[in-house]
């Protein structure tokens, strides 16, 4: 009995989280605030300082850090070095002077309450970090990614992880004890190895993912592709580990050299569902980290001390994001999303603590606040979005390169769904026009020939949801499907009418009998994939043997004019039982004929397009 009972232990924890997720989050979103707000509260509510269903949060912190682990690995994804470079002026100018003046201004205040110096350092930068999971997250909700505050909210964040690298390198060099004891020797070994284990996971990604991802995608195993995904993530995420810098930045990393793979929309499908379970724990870890006691015994510090730190950001962030071209709204947006503590607090802080730069009496209020504001924070920004949304957007900025008008690649606005023969007509006509279209395929030796013309073609299988979301479907203005396996083809119209209304589908139909098939299904176009060449065919044909041009044409319309109207009438009648319309009808200037009583049920506009051969 005491076996069994060890191996059913870990489910009471993981059905208290599920319990407590399914319950706070739909309440919340109920209530019109975010889900993040809902994992919250669910953590408070579960932990020490609430009904103590879970005693100890620091036994999921490790688990739950994998979700901004998991975060980050999908920013590095969705990002190209072209578009940082782009937004060079935002990242390094925008996100060093919000850091550096926010810091300064919090670290005063804290010296100015009693604080050492170096204590009052490390608070600065602790809380003028911001939540990059929170943040992100909501502006996932909102949709708000591509918008010129979403942008310009991002670029800070990016600038915010870049730097804690180089901050947890500079608080052993504030300790005096971590001065004595290490030698300039291993301070130089440290940096070595941390400049190899880069170099490592650059090297990996550039030259060695690519062939390893074509090797497993012949394999056509799905679950080996989301377990490579995971390594892929998770290696990156330990190497830097060891080398002695943060997990997230390797994530983020190995992210960032699979931008341009033709693999990241698959890879960003398979990263997904963990993603979100794992963010959506590590929530709740923070909620279960807020001491109530703590918070009561004081209440008067921290009842000024987290409106102050929330409304202070975010007027600086407003003031500093107008300085860089922001209009006064976008500002205000970008400082109250931006206006909590972030997720690194809770890892600059003890690593200052252990190194005595912080006493556990100045860190453990801190420690509170960042997770106060952490909770109050999307309060602020949703009542703020509130009031903004129903305004006009005309005084947004049209000029700010990198940002507003960014055709990346989740803003294409056209999806195409296979790149062969059919597929790669398609996609030549829309970039004669300038269209770039965000094109995937399942076909690795067809993506590799593709990449070999210069044309970017991602791995992607058409028939997931999560592949189509991942490629942006959700954005796109139409979705052209262009494989010729007609199952999957009906399945991939089937989630498009039901989770991408907003997309108009062209569909490539492969011959009379799937033609009308799909506009059973009510596509917005279809057309077989040999008509049209057929009939130029057949023109040039009568063209050859003397016929003269316009009446070739004119053969050639009325052709295309009685395939249009016998498509529409088997479409209505077959609908009806007419098993005598035969899908070989046979062509001849005599008009089409239909049944009286077959007649009287078809649309009005079906009969226009009949004319005569309706009696």
């Amino acid at each position: 009995m005491a076996s069994t009972a060890s191996h059913v232990s870990f489910l009471p924890p993981i059905l208290t989280f599920c319990g407590a997720a399914v319950v706070a989050v739909p309440v919340f979103r109920l209530l019109g605030l975010s889900a993040v707000l809902g994992y919250l509260a669910a953590g408070v509510a579960i932990g020490p300082s609430g009904l103590s269903l879970v005693e100890d949060p620091q036994t999921i912190a490790t688990v739950a850090e994998l979700g901004v682990v998991l975060l980050l690995f999908i920013i590095g994804l969705e990002l190209k070095l072209s578009h940082l470079w782009e937004m060079k002026r935002d990242i390094f100018g925008l996100g060093s002077a919000q850091l550096a003046v926010t810091a300064l201004a919090l670290g005063g205040a804290a010296y100015a309450i009693g604080f050492s110096a170096e204590a009052s350092f490390v608070t600065g930068v602790a809380v003028a970090l911001s939540a990059t999971a929170i943040a992100l997250q909501m502006l996932g909700e909102r949709n708000d990614l591509q918008t010129p505050y979403g942008q310009r909210s991002f670029a800070i964040l990016l600038f915010q992880d870049l730097s804690v690298v180089p901050l947890l390198a500079v608080l052993p060099l504030l300790a005096s004890g971590a001065a004595e004891q290490d030698s300039l020797v291993d301070r130089l070994l440290a940096m070595g190895e941390a400049l190899l284990g880069i170099t490592a996971v650059v090297l990996v990604g550039r030259y060695g993912l690519n062939p390893f991802f074509r090797i497993l995608a012949r394999s056509g195993a799905r679950e080996v592709m989301t377990a490579s995904a995971l390594l892929v993530v998770l290696g990156a995420a330990l190497l830097m580990q060891e080398v002695g810098l943060s997990m997230a930045m390797g994530a983020f990393l190995a992210g960032l050299l699979l931008a341009e793979s033709n693999f990241r929309h698959q890879l960003e499908a398979d990263i997904e569902p963990f993603r979100g379970m794992l963010l959506g724990l590590f929530f709740m870890s923070v909620g279960m980290s807020i001491d109530l006691a703590l918070v009561r015994e004081q209440w008067l510090l921290l009842v000024i001390a987290a409106p102050a730190v929330i409304v202070g950001k975010s007027l600086l962030i407003a003031v500093l994001s107008r300085l860089f071209g922001a209009s006064w709204r976008d500002g205000l947006r970008s400082g109250t999303l931006l206006c909590t503590a972030g997720e690194f607090a809770f890892v600059l802080i003890p690593v200052a603590t252990g190194l005595g730069l912080m006493s556990p009496a100045e860190a453990q209020p801190v420690t509170a606040l960042a997770a106060i504001t952490m909770l109050l924070g999307p309060l602020l920004s949703t009542f703020v979005e509130r009031m903004v949304a129903g305004r006009a957007e005309a005084d947004e900025q049209p000029d700010l390169p990198g940002l507003a008008g960014q055709e990346g690649e989740l803003e294409s606005r056209v999806l195409v769904i296979g790149f062969g023969r059919f597929g790669q007509i398609v996609n030549q006509v829309l970039l004669a026009q300038g269209i770039e279209a965000t094109v995937i395929d399942k076909d690795v030796e067809r993506i590799r020939d593709a990449g070999r013309f210069g044309l970017q073609v991602y791995y992607g299988d058409g028939t997931r949801l999560d592949v189509l979301r991942a490629a942006g479907a959700e954005k796109a203005e139409m979705i052209c499907i262009c494989i010729d396996d007609r199952e999957a083809l009906l399945k991939i119209i089937e989630i498009i009418h039901e989770n991408f209304q907003n997309a108009r589908s062209f569909v490539r139909a492969f011959d009379r009998i799937h033609a009308i098939e799909l506009m059973n299904r009510d596509v917005d176009y279809q057309i077989r994939e040999v008509f049209e060449s057929a009939i130029v065919f057949g023109r040039a044909a009568l063209e050859e043997l003397g016929t003269a041009p316009e009446a070739a044409a004119a053969a050639a319309n009325d052709v295309r004019k009685r395939d249009i109207a016998r498509l529409v009438l088997q479409k209505e009648v077959g609908s009806m039982g007419g098993a005598e319309l035969v899908v070989g009808a046979r062509i001849t200037p005599e008009p089409l004929t239909v049944p009286t009583s077959k007649a009287r049920a078809l649309s009005p506009e079906t009969r226009d397009i009949l004319g005569e051969g309706v009696s």
